[in-house]
């Protein structure tokens, strides 16, 4: 029986070792539990909320990457680190263009020289927009500063690492540690405030909601068929197919948990913001169906459930709604 070097060495060593950046986070967390539960050995790095059995790594120092990747030698990079929060961008915009594209490059270059595949998380927000659905080649036009450093990014990515992966996703949702880590979660304190005055709620931009999870089995699926198939590579998108404003989510998480929404006011007009956003980034996954690599998004009302229900006021309410 033949085999190549790399398939004796994980013979004689065991399983296959994955690098999550961002492993503290939203999508990193998800991404290293998707991986652990395949069998994968999963290394997970962070910086400022690194934790017991995550190594502290700063992304931004060259030596320390280097350092890292020759002293684990992952078989796969999954670069989940970033700053992701728009208004955030646009006053520290220098830290930010250094996680966001500086660190991808590094990374990049270390995960061609290493031979691991590098997969690397990226935004709709590369689009402005105007003219959706769009595609893997569409061209992008990013309208704010967190757009036009992920889409740095992802050219860094394809220049050193030809070989790479780069996964498109929209605004993601999860399991959240704290109900304000992110955006589409964060809503439920709006819905909470139904006692108080009314809470006014963007209804312009339109969203994809997509939970963590089912990126995090995408870009599993997405690394075990690029390790055995070279022709997996370049851009992919992968996306929620439930289209709803900041207001239809509000009202969505009030309808799952019977709770009044008559307080929340959609609001017409395009928000001020610091940061411009596109208006309808929506994404077309037809590439990763073809290739039979996406799964079925969870519906939004049963994976909001998922999330919430730990910070509901009765930790036992699922129980009485299910049973």
């Amino acid at each position: 029986l033949a085999i190549d070097d790399r398939e004796l060495v994980e013979l004689l060593v065991g399983a296959p070792r994955v690098l999550v950046t961002g492993a503290t986070g939203l999508l990193g967390r998800a991404v290293c539990r998707e991986f652990h539960s395949a069998g994968w050995t999963v290394i997970g790095t962070g910086y400022r909320r690194a934790r017991p059995r995550l190594l502290r790594c700063d992304l931004t120092d060259e030596d320390a990457v280097r350092g890292l990747l020759h002293e684990y030698k992952p078989d796969v990079i999954v670069h989940c680190a970033a700053e992701r929060r728009p208004d955030v961008m646009e006053r520290h915009t220098e830290a930010a263009v250094n996680l966001n594209v500086h660190a991808t490059s590094t990374l990049a270059k270390e995960a061609a020289t290493c031979g691991a595949l590098f997969l690397y998380i990226s935004t709709d927000y590369v689009f402005d927009g105007r003219n959706p659905p769009y595609g893997e080649d569409d061209s992008p036009n990013p309208l704010n500063v967190y757009g036009r450093s992920k889409l740095e990014g992802e050219r860094e990515t394809l220049r050193h690492c030809p070989g790479a992966v780069v996964l498109r996703v929209p605004v993601l949702f999860g399991e959240v540690e704290s109900v304000t880590e992110s955006v589409v979660t964060s809503l439920y304190l709006k819905v909470q405030e139904a006692s108080e005055e009314s809470c006014t709620l963007d209804h312009v931009l339109q969203r994809f909601p997509t939970d963590a999870r089912d990126v995090a089995a995408v870009c599993r699926k997405l690394s075990e068929r690029a390790r055995q198939d070279p022709s997996i590579r370049g851009i992919f998108h992968f996306s929620g197919k439930e289209q709803m404003t900041k207001y239809e989510m509000a009202v969505a998480i009030a309808q799952a948990f019977n709770l009044p929404s008559s307080h929340l006011i959609p609001l017409t007009e395009q928000p001020a913001a610091s940061a411009l956003r596109p208006i309808n980034s929506q994404l077309n996954c037809s590439r990763l169906e073809l290739l039979n690599l996406s799964v079925e998004p969870r519906p939004f009302t049963s994976a909001i459930i998922d999330c919430l229900w730990p910070f509901t006021p009765d930790k036992r309410w699922r129980q009485t709604v299910f049973h």
